[in-house]
């Protein structure tokens, strides 16, 4: 199980590359929005590898709620350049 979050982690990694490369802030939305999910989909795994819910809560709060501030964040960048 130890490779699996090995795997993730560096899957992880390929979004933080590509919001620090480029200066589009759509695309660094976007590579934000790919952070989140993996980070949430992480706990979920851990969660389950634990047999802890607390720990599930808590990755499908992240998963609902980061990816929805992110795009009302978007929303907000994209009335603002308006």
């Amino acid at each position: 199980m130890n490779l699996v979050l090995i795997a993730m982690i560096a899957a992880l990694l390929i979004p933080i590359y590509e919001a620090c490369q480029d200066e589009d802030i759509w695309q660094k939305v976007l590579a934000f929005a790919s952070i989140a999910t993996k980070t949430s989909m992480m706990i979920l795994v851990l969660s389950v590898v634990r047999d802890d819910w607390m720990i599930g809560v808590v990755g499908v709060l992240i998963l609902s709620v980061g990816n929805a501030s992110l795009m009302l964040l978007a929303h907000v960048l994209k009335r603002v350049n308006e």
